[in-house]
Parts: structure tokens; C-alpha cells; sequence
């Protein structure tokens, strides 16, 4: 293939292959000779005294090799797992402790309180029930408005309150003003669920002691991150801890932070001189991982006479859980922030969130990561701003829209390109708006409920800033990519070395790909935030340009002539008169032959688009049938069509299950986790969707990286909520809240 046309073409995943065959390999795949099994004893309860736990008979237990306990690990000198997030707060961020074994006390239904290493897994479950835990209840705060209350239990007592931090941010004194002087005012609670992230592979981690480190096999999304996380709790240098991360098999955020299992498993492997493994159940992921979301509050939109926003206020709260997560903290705060507000010509926004510890699985990133909440708040403040003043809430949004460039928000995010209003009109027109009322009047022929939502989003894209990668060329002419970003199923074997062999002018199949092991590549910010080839594309062709630099003057001594009379094509250096030497004899003569770029990039870009929804409801059910999606997506120049069209379809899909159908629930008294694995916790399924109709533009590339590409991992499930929502009110007539399941509407149609 002629390399000038990689760029911008569809080409099929490459990794793929092995999949389809059963030849991936996850952790659970790889065989370590002579490994031990953990399994973990977690609390039944949410809060509870510690007051004995008794491991006698786990110890005797037939192959029982190690039991740890929270004190055995404090005695090692291990700590507690940090929290990364930084807030400028009012009140300064409070970080409990969070240890990987419980100490004195618990705090939520399945916190790990001990863990068996046995020559097999089953003979570790079995010691486990042999543990005598004896436990003193104490009363559970599950809901985060009941934990802030006067007289709600203490979960930390350096956190009076259950409040774990008050953040604000905007100039309130100036929304206030607008408000004042507004012709119309809008304001409604918004709340955002709890959810789960759901990967179909649970978390699984493999520790191995070596002679002078420990090696921790894992289905991470950030090596470098989890080893910081890890090295702190374990009070080792970087040197002495190795990550390496095999397939994965999704991860949406959750993964890109290290647990409690990991270090109480290299613990037993350093103490044991032997690989301990250990895999998930379903149920201990949904229950001792994390979850994403959970931020609640109430939204208020001013409008002048003409329907033009004045100003948007945002007052909320968000779930911490039990302990603070590494970027649970930032993601309600300063990641929200960044997209508060959408695509819109806002003069004054502000924003309050306060952070309450709930007797609940931590929070942390999944999937967007405050972006969604943010755009959710907005698109349904103009739902009802539309409803309340009798306008076309199209229109509305159209009339409000950014417009010119650069576009600096009231909350400080410079914008630098879009076409917003022409995304709203191409997706109306694509999803045929016009005809909707004749498809509304058959509906209502058959006792049904019709709906159109039609809603905007923008996507802050850029998750941790800087990225590093290196090219080496092989004396046979192959070249190997290493990189910092990660790939959890987005298809970056492919796409990588596609863009690699694209600044090469070289065939794909002699570009080899190195990711996700800390030991091959020196630096890096993995999977997250919509990163990967914003960053990691930059740092690759900054590479490339270095490799080509490096090259190029090697070629001039070699040919004993000026460096820019040499011509540079499909891997070799030539002169007019035919003299030539390639790549691969250049790195024979004088290996190695290398480009290396670490770059501090830090700015976002900024994905952006339309969506459109149709639902069928039917009164007698409540049931909601999703008729049709439409998207009209912005995400600078396609490195490759089909993957970010991939990406957009799957996010999209996680956004519909999110508004119809998922919701972490906690039963209010006790705290039991209702909502334990797939039995309980509804995911949407393919019989659930309509055919996915979504177009990608390149009007608008960005200038922030040297690709003109914008991130395509979290659009989707930042866009779709709102879509849906709104054409769901459409149909019933009445505010709704997420998820939007068959109860709700049936009660809703029914006036219950």
C-alpha cells in the first residue's frame, strides 16, 4: 500500500485476528509455573467495628500457604493506597486512609478484610470461610444528601460531616447578577446516577518476585500511574516494582488505577518467593472495585427576553464512597468543569460541588469522567428552558451556540474550533425531524407514546498531559514503536504503527508496537481522557521527524554529501544520480538508530457534534423502544475511519445503557449492594438498539497536536444521555430522571 494514503484510511484491526481465533491473552491466560491463588474475605457489612478476626483455622486449612490480615500489613510497613486528585477546594480535600486490608473497622460491603494464598484457588475459598470475623454494626449512610445531614453516621473522623471536600469555582457574584436582572429563569434537580464501569474481563493481576524487584502482571490501563500508586503503599522505589499489562479486555477507566488486591498480592509473593495470581468474581468487581458517576444537584438557567443564556448555576453533590479513589475527587470538579456549560455562549457560569463519603464503593473515572454529568446538566436546563418559554428547543440551542473562535468559557477553557450549529442542523436533517410528526400520529394510532430528542455535547479531550515514544530500526529494516499510551480494546496495534508507517512512507507490516510494560517504555500516561492519539500521535510523529533527523545525517556521511540534497522514500536515502542507502543499512552500520520524543503537551481538543433520538413508548407497559439514533460527530482529521467510528458506537451504546437502563442501587438501611452482577444490574443488549446512524466530519481539524485529530474514546457516552432523555420526555410529557426504566414511565403516563 502506498503509504501517502494510510492516513484517513479504514483499515481492518490487525489485532482482531488473533481474537476471533481464542488467541488472545489476558491475565487469566498466562500460565506462571508453580502460582499460588488468592482469595479475598470481604466484609457483609457496610460499617462495622473490626472487633476480632480470628484466621487459625484458614492457616491450617489444607494448602493454605499465607493468610494476611490489615495488621500484618501495617507491621510490613505497607499504607494505604493514595489519592492522587488535587482540588483547589474551600475546604482543603480530605484523604482518609485507605488500607488495603481493613484495620479496625469497615466501611462498605465488600472491602477486603483478609486474604488466603493456597496452592489453588478452591482450596483458598475454602480457608476462607474458616476466617472468624467478629463485628460490632454501626449505622450505614448509603445516600449522599443523608450522609451531609445533621446526625448522619461518621464514616472518618477527620472528616466531620461525612464532607469531604467544598469546591466552587466561576465568579458567583456575576451569575448571581445575571439572575437578578433575567427575563426568564430555569431551575431543576439533576441527578446522575451511580453506575458501573462493567468490563467484560473482571480485574485480574498476576505478582511474581524476581531476584531484586517484584513484577505485577495486570489488566491495568497505566503502568507508570499504578506503579506510583502502588510504590507509594508499598514504600518502594520505582526500580523495584515492574508492570506489564497482556490484552485487556475493557476498561473504561476503572482500570487505570491500582486496588487494594494488588498490593496485598505482591506482598505474598515477596514473602512466599513464589507468583501469586488472583481473578475477579463479577460480584466482587461490582462491589469492591469502584463506580463512576454519582454526581447530583440542582441547575438553574437565566435567559434574556430574546431566549439568549445569561448565566448557569450549578450547586451539587457528589458520591465519594468510602474512600477517595486516585481521580474520583477530580472528576465531579475540575474535569466537569472543563465542559460545563457545552457548546454554548455562556457570559457567567459557577459551580458547587461538595464531596460526601457514603458507606458505598469508592467513585472514580469511567468513561468521560465529569464531561458527561456536565453536558447533562446543560442540555437539560434547556429542555426545560425550551418548555417553559414555548420555543423550539433546537431553535434555542442554535440561537445560543459559539460561534466564533478562539472562545474562552466562563470557567477559563479556551475553545479554538468548531461548527456547532451546522452539526444540529446535519444531524435534524439526517434524522429527518421534519417527518417526525407523521411518525408521532402512527404511533398514537397504536396506543403508543412517540419522542424526539435532538441535543448537542462537547467533549474536553485530553486526560493527563505529555506523552513519550521512541522508533528503533532493526538491520533488517523493520522499526519498533514504543509508546506510553495504552490501548484496552481501541485497536492502537493497528492505528499506530498505520500513522508510523505513514511518517515512514513504509508498509505497515514491518512497523512492531511495544506498550504497557514499564520496564520497555520509559515514560508514559497510558488509556484515558481521549488521549491516546492526540498525545501519543504527537509524541509518534515528533519521533518520526527525529528518527528521519538522525537518519538523514547519517546517510550525508555515508554518500559523503550535503544532507538536503538527499531524497527520502519508502525507506531509503537517495541521490539523483542513483546512489542510495536505507534505513535498515543505517542501523547496521551504527546501531542504534532511534528517534525518541518526550513532549509536555497540554492542550485539549475539543470533540463535538450533534445526536438525535426517537423512542416509542407504550402506556400499557411502560416499555421504551429506542427507533432510532443519529449522530453527527466532529473529530478533526480520521487517522481511521472505522476504529473512531468503533469508538463512537461503543460509547454511544454506554450512554443509551446509562439513560434507560443501569443504575447502582444500595439498599438504604442496611447498605447491601442490590445491584451485585448482570442478574440485578441491566446493561443494554444488541436486541435493545436500533441500527446506529453516525456521521464524522473533518471540517474543523485542530491545531493543538501536529495530526489535526481529536479524541474519539468518551464522545459517545457524553452524548447520548441527553439525546435520549429528551426525546423520553418528549413521549411522556414529564420530567424523567436516569435511567429512564419501564416503571418510571408507566408510573409517569399514569399521573402515579
Amino acid at each position: 500500500m502506498n503509504a501517502i494514503s494510510l492516513f484517513g484510511q479504514s483499515i481492518r484491526r490487525v489485532e482482531d485476528a488473533r481474537f476471533l481465533k481464542g488467541e488472545g491473552r489476558y491475565v487469566d491466560d498466562l500460565a506462571q509455573p508453580g502460582a499460588l491463588h488468592a482469595v479475598f474475605l470481604r466484609s457483609p457489612h457496610a460499617h462495622a467495628r473490626l472487633l476480632a478476626l480470628d484466621v487459625t483455622a484458614a492457616r491450617a486449612a489444607p494448602g493454605v500457604r499465607l493468610v494476611l490480615t490489615g495488621a500484618m500489613l501495617a507491621e510490613a510497613g505497607i499504607g494505604g493506597l493514595p489519592c492522587s486528585s488535587v482540588l483547589a477546594a474551600e475546604t482543603p480535600l480530605v484523604k482518609p486512609d485507605h488500607p488495603p486490608l481493613a484495620l479496625d473497622r469497615v466501611r462498605h460491603v465488600g472491602e477486603a478484610v483478609a486474604c488466603v494464598v493456597a496452592e489453588t484457588a478452591h482450596q483458598a475459598e475454602d480457608a476462607a470461610e474458616l476466617i472468624l470475623a467478629e463485628y460490632d454494626m454501626l449505622p450505614a449512610v448509603t445516600d449522599h444528601d443523608a450522609a451531609l445531614a445533621p446526625g448522619a453516621p461518621t464514616l472518618h473522623e477527620q472528616a466531620p460531616g461525612n464532607l469531604a471536600f467544598l469546591w466552587h469555582k466561576g465568579d458567583r457574584a456575576a451569575v448571581e447578577a445575571a439572575f437578578a436582572g433575567a427575563a426568564h429563569v430555569v431551575e431543576a434537580d439533576i441527578p446522575n446516577p451511580r453506575v458501573t464501569c462493567a468490563p467484560i474481563e473482571p480485574r485480574a493481576a498476576v505478582a511474581v518476585p524476581e531476584a531484586t524487584r517484584l513484577s505485577l502482571i495486570v489488566n491495568g490501563q497505566n503502568v507508570h500511574s499504578m506503579r506510583g500508586q502502588l510504590c507509594a503503599a508499598m514504600k518502594l522505589p520505582p526500580e523495584a516494582l515492574h508492570l506489564v499489562v497482556p490484552d485487556v479486555g475493557g476498561g473504561f477507566g476503572v482500570k487505570n488505577v491500582a486496588f487494594p488486591e494488588h498490593v496485598c498480592l505482591l506482598h505474598a509473593a515477596r514473602e512466599l518467593s513464589a507468583p501469586v495470581r488472583w481473578t475477579a468474581r463479577i460480584g466482587e468487581d461490582y462491589a469492591a472495585s469502584a463506580h463512576g458517576r454519582g454526581l447530583h444537584g440542582r441547575g438553574r438557567l437565566a435567559l434574556d427576553a430574546e431566549g439568549r443564556f445569561l448565566a448557569l448555576d450549578f450547586d451539587g453533590v457528589a458520591e465519594m464512597g468510602a474512600y477517595l479513589s486516585a481521580n474520583g475527587p477530580h472528576c465531579p470538579t475540575n474535569a466537569a468543569a472543563t465542559a460545563m456549560g457545552g457548546v454554548y455562549a455562556i457570559p457567567a457560569i459557577h459551580m458547587t460541588v461538595r464531596g460526601a463519603f457514603t458507606n458505598t464503593a469508592p467513585m472514580e473515572a469511567y468513561r468521560g469522567a465529569g464531561k458527561p454529568e456536565a453536558n447533562y446538566i446543560i442540555e437539560t436546563l434547556i429542555e426545560h428552558a425550551a418548555r417553559a418559554m414555548g420555543q423550539d428547543a433546537a431553535a434555542l440551542r442554535a440561537r445560543n451556540m459559539i460561534g466564533e473562535f478562539p472562545y474562552r468559557s466562563a470557567l477559563g477553557m479556551e475553545l479554538r474550533d468548531g461548527n456547532f450549529a451546522a452539526r444540529l442542523t446535519e444531524c435534524a436533517a439526517l434524522a429527518d425531524r421534519a417527518g417526525f410528526p407523521a411518525r408521532r400520529a402512527a404511533s398514537e394510532a397504536q396506543g403508543k407514546r412517540r419522542g424526539f430528542g435532538l441535543t448537542a455535547f462537547l467533549e474536553t479531550a485530553r486526560g493527563a498531559f505529555g506523552e513519550w515514544a521512541k522508533l528503533s530500526v532493526d538491520a533488517e529494516g523493520g522499526v519498533t514503536l514504543a509508546i506510553g499510551t495504552q490501548s484496552n480494546g481501541q485497536g492502537h496495534e493497528t492505528s499506530f504503527p498505520q500513522y508510523v508507517a505513514h511518517q515512514l512512507d513504509l508498509p505497515m507490516e514491518r512497523i512492531g508496537y511495544i506498550q504497557a510494560d514499564t520496564d520497555l517504555v520509559a515514560f508514559g500516561n497510558g488509556h484515558g481522557g481521549a488521549r491516546s492519539l492526540h498525545m501519543g500521535g504527537e509524541a509518534m510523529r515528533q519521533a518520526a521527524h527525529n528518527l528521519l533527523a538522525e537518519a538523514r545525517g547519517r546517510a550525508a556521511r555515508l554518500l559523503q554529501t550535503a544532507p538536503e540534497s538527499l531524497h527520502y522514500a519508502g525507506g531509503r536515502f537517495a541521490l539523483a544520480d542513483g546512489a542510495s542507502v536505507t534505513l535498515a543499512e543505517l542501523a547496521a552500520e551504527e546501531p542504534p538508530l532511534e528517534g525518541e520524543a518526550r513532549h509536555a503537551l497540554d492542550l485539549c481538543t475539543f470533540p463535538n457534534g450533534a445526536h438525535a433520538a426517537e423512542v416509542e413508548v407504550d402506556p400499557e407497559t411502560g416499555e421504551c423502544t429506542l427507533c432510532a439514533y443519529t449522530a453527527v460527530d466532529d473529530y478533526g482529521r480520521l487517522l481511521n475511519p472505522m476504529l473512531a467510528l468503533g469508538q463512537v458506537q461503543g460509547g454511544v451504546v454506554q450512554g443509551i445503557g446509562q439513560a434507560l437502563l443501569e443504575a447502582i442501587r444500595y439498599d438504604a438501611e442496611s447498605g447491601q449492594l442490590l445491584t451485585a452482577g448482570l442478574m440485578d444490574y441491566c446493561l443494554p443488549r444488541a436486541s435493545d438498539l436500533p441500527a446506529l446512524d453516525i456521521s464524522l466530519r473533518e471540517d474543523a481539524p485542530t491545531e493543538a497536536n501536529g495530526l489535526g485529530v481529536k479524541g474519539t474514546g468518551q464522545a459517545g457516552c457524553i452524548a447520548a444521555p441527553q439525546a435520549v432523555m429528551a426525546a423520553i420526555r418528549d413521549a411522556v410529557g414529564a420530567e424523567i430522571t436516569m435511567p429512564a426504566t419501564p416503571e418510571k414511565l408507566w408510573a409517569a403516563l399514569h399521573g402515579r
